[in-house]
């Protein structure tokens, strides 16, 4: 197959995905670096906006900028209604039943968190336990293991087979009548393994755990359903979406929202306050303290507008291209090895190269024009699992095509021809 056929990975259902059209809607994919047109694959780490996410921002401040849901001003209140509509793109986004179950946040740490904080303080206790699996990122482990000291609690971690898949008999035996909560990541930063969550799911709501499923990676690759998930708490963070930073959506069940306690105290989250009592607001404001990020969210429901646009599944099925054509291009690489290789796998790629450090790969392929993010990507228990201190990973997007893959191969070879290999 040529790489222009390559590029333009057909749709089995409708038209194929034109790859270059989308390309020109992202101003910073044009630049060079170093003399080398840009071949961006650290998607997973903040994938690049739009020009529809950045004009979308810039006309908020430039137009309509207010505080929201306070004034009764022409602006105030357009840039509420932007606001709310940018709620209600992301509880459909997420197949939310209502916006009172659409937290608005920082991000998808922010909102582990928020639930770790408010649903774990009031229901962990001493000798309780909250399970997570050895794919985790920082954010998903950090919390627990604060929660689980505070309260005499103790976190148990389900192991990992050499293919970076959860090995499902001993996460069920884990499980127990002890197990509070469930906190597992849809899709892996680091491996790209994707997990059986709803078989997790079932299992622990068979032990009358509460789950909660760290979305960030999931949600710009593949469709998400919370309610036929039956998942009880799902983050994501807008960056990874398209979307501007410091934002990011938690989807919680109407019940398990209305009996947890705020996080945080301050404007917006109270009806009314005296020094005798507050009364808290009604959801989802009541997790929603402070002035938030206004033309962020604002840019964020554009985001979900483009990515609704293109198409999710046609978004997965290029994306699905590029991961086969990579895994094959970059095992051509004499020395290379890649660190999980589960079969389920979103498009990232994570590997080592004999004689080579990380960081010196990213380095020397950064002089070649290839961004790819390098270090432990914030999984550090990943890497002790499998004995490297570090890894270099390529993550993809739909803007990204074979030929990039190919430009990346060949800065590999770059790097082996320095290192005298």
């Amino acid at each position: 197959m040529s790489a222009t056929a390559q590029r333009r990975v057909a749709d089995e259902t409708g038209p194929v995905l034109d790859v270059e059209a989308l390309r020109r809607d992202f101003p910073i994919l044009a630049q060079h670096v170093h003399g080398h047109p840009l071949v961006y694959l650290d998607n997973a780490a903040s994938a690049q906006k739009p020009r529809a996410v950045i004009e979308a921002e810039a006309r908020a401040y430039a137009e309509f900028y207010s505080n929201i849901h306070r004034g009764v001003h022409s602006l105030s209140m357009k840039a509420t209604d932007a606001y709310e509509a940018a709620r209600v793109k992301a509880q459909k986004f997420l197949g939310a039943l209502s916006v009172k179950e659409t937290i608005l946040t920082a991000g998808t740490t922010a909102g582990i968190n928020l639930v770790a904080q408010t649903w774990g303080r009031r229901n962990v206790g001493a000798g309780d336990e909250v399970l997570i699996t050895g794919l985790e990122h920082h954010s998903n482990i950090v919390p627990w293991q604060m929660l689980c000291e505070e309260k005499g609690a103790r976190l148990r971690v389900a192991p990992l087979d050499e293919q970076g898949v959860v090995v499902m008999e001993e996460f069920e035996r884990l499980l127990s009548k002890r197990t509070k909560m469930v906190a597992v990541a849809h899709v892996s930063n680091a491996l790209g393994t994707v997990n059986p969550i709803e078989r997790m799911i079932r299992l622990a709501h068979g032990v009358g755990a509460v789950v909660l499923i760290d979305g960030a990676q999931a949600a710009p690759h593949l469709a998400v359903d919370v309610r036929a998930l039956d998942a009880d708490f799902y983050a994501m963070s807008a960056h990874k979406v398209y979307g501007p930073s410091g934002v990011g959506v938690l989807y919680g069940k109407h019940a398990l929202l209305e009996a947890m306690p705020p996080w945080q105290g301050g404007g917006d989250m109270i009806l009314s306050v005296t020094f005798a009592k507050t009364t808290y607001n009604e959801l989802p404001y009541k997790f929603e303290a402070g002035t938030p990020n206004i033309a962020g969210v604002i840019g964020f429901g554009a985001a979900l507008d483009y990515v609704a646009s293109v198409g999710l599944d046609r978004i997965a099925r290029h994306e699905h291209g590029l991961l086969e054509y990579a895994t094959r291009r970059l095992l051509e690489v004499p020395g290379l090895r890649i660190i999980g290789t589960a079969p389920e796998k979103a498009a990232v790629v994570s590997f080592v190269l004999e004689g080579a450090h990380p960081h010196d790969i990213g380095t020397i392929l950064d002089y070649e024009g290839v961004a790819v993010r390098t270090g432990h990507h914030c999984a550090q228990p990943v890497m002790e699992r499998y004995c490297v201190p570090a890894t270099a990973r390529a993550s993809m997007a739909f803007y990204n095509t074979t030929d990039e893959i190919d430009v990346l191969v060949k800065g590999l070879h770059k790097v082996r021809e320095v290192f005298g290999a």
